[in-house]
């Protein structure tokens, strides 16, 4: 195997995992005292196709359905996710409340903020513009466009 594979996938693996727990250790926001990295997840999933049923979300965060219910039991309870009737009535679809999109709008916009601060001084615009780049097609293989 190309040894730049290896290399790159390492790299990929270890941004998620050390990238995550910085920003979770440093950004210092009211929203990631409320909810849990977990909750925050689920809401910004939701939002990106702005409804899915506790199956997807179990499929997508790699957990068994019952952490999800009890996510989303919480979720429901401070009003940011409604439980909808699908067609299916074994199945019910999870929707995103105006107040569970507004927190989802802050996580964009404080997240936003905390990485553009911290690359700043480190990444020029070429560089963004080839991560950009690099990433567009990453998504276009792994045809992400519903996720």
């Amino acid at each position: 195997m190309d040894k730049r594979i290896q290399e790159a996938t390492e790299l990929f693996e270890e941004v998620l995992i050390y990238g995550t727990e910085r920003v979770l250790k440093s950004v210092d926001n009211p929203l990631w005292k409320e909810y849990s990295p977990e909750q925050m997840q689920v809401l910004k999933l939701i939002s990106k196709e702005e409804s899915m049923t506790a199956g997807r979300l179990a499929l997508l965060q790699g957990v068994h359905k019952s952490a999800i219910s009890s996510r989303l039991k919480k979720l429901v309870e401070k009003e940011l996710v409604v439980i909808m009737p699908s067609g299916d009535r074994r199945e019910k679809l999870i929707e995103l409340t105006d107040k569970g999109q507004d927190v989802v709008e802050q996580s964009k916009q404080v997240l936003d903020e905390y990485i553009g601060s911290l690359l700043s001084d480190h990444v020029n615009d070429q560089e963004i513009e080839q991560f950009l780049v690099t990433f567009r097609k990453l998504k276009e293989i792994l045809k992400m466009d519903g996720v």
